[in-house]
């Protein structure tokens, strides 16, 4: 069966073990599209990996449209082993929406730096605790209930993704404009088009969790930096 040379496959162990911070580096690195494919729902070897990976991708392509790459350049589908008719008509489908949309503006070598900018965000965004633990916990609060056997709908918990999504983006951009140089709310919140008033409501979280500090008060208003994140 024959599909478009365009698409260079990865095989992994499974569709959950598809990490969002390695598709936004492969968006980064220029890439035009990417195409997640696992097993049907039911058929998971490892139970519920392709819950998780369509969990994922659903928080992944909430981050992606932050950062004004289109998010039709990621695309899920589910296929198994004995559909090869199947997988060639996706990869097929998908070279040409890809086709359509045109060539990535992260790609060759002058990458769009507003979007380039956004997708590292949206990427350090992604490797950090809350989201992923968001993630994981979608199951237990929609299906079982929090300790006290609250049960939040899908709808409820769609939400408060969609809000954890947006901090934790901006907390990120914060991060790396800050990480290059101090630089005080005024000029953080033009730079990236945000109210004064957000801007320093996430400093304040920031400080709290350790990421940035106040480098110096420049007439009366303090200068951030960034404070080094140790892994683990």
């Amino acid at each position: 069966m024959r599909y478009p040379p365009n698409i260079r496959i990865i095989r992994v162990m499974c569709s959950g073990r598809v990490d969002p911070v390695i598709v936004l580096e492969t968006l980064a690195q220029g890439a035009d599209g990417v195409l997640v494919g696992g097993c049907h729902i039911g058929d998971c070897h490892y139970i519920n990996g392709n819950v998780q990976a369509e969990r994922k991708i659903r928080m992944l392509k909430k981050l992606i449209a932050q950062t004004g790459l289109e998010t039709e350049r990621l695309r899920l589908e589910w296929v198994s082993a004995s559909e090869g008719a199947r997988f060639a008509a996706i990869v097929e489908d998908f070279t040409n929406q890809v086709r359509k949309l045109g060539l990535s503006p992260l790609a060759g070598d002058n990458p769009d730096p507003k979007i380039l900018a956004g997708i590292l965000a949206a990427k350090k965004a992604a490797g950090d605790f809350r989201l992923r633990a968001l993630v994981a916990k979608e199951v237990k609060l929609v299906e079982e209930g929090n300790v006290y056997g609250e049960k939040k709908t899908q709808d409820e918990f769609d939400k408060i993704i969609s809000d954890a999504v947006k901090s934790e983006y901006e907390r990120s951009e914060i991060y790396l404009l800050v990480k290059n140089e101090p630089l005080s709310v005024k000029e953080m919140s033009q730079r990236l088009g945000l109210d004064p008033q957000r801007v320093l409501s996430h400093l304040v979280a920031m400080r709290r969790d350790g990421t940035v500090t106040i480098d110096k008060v420049e007439g009366t208003s303090p200068l951030y930096t960034a404070l080094e994140v140790k892994e683990g």
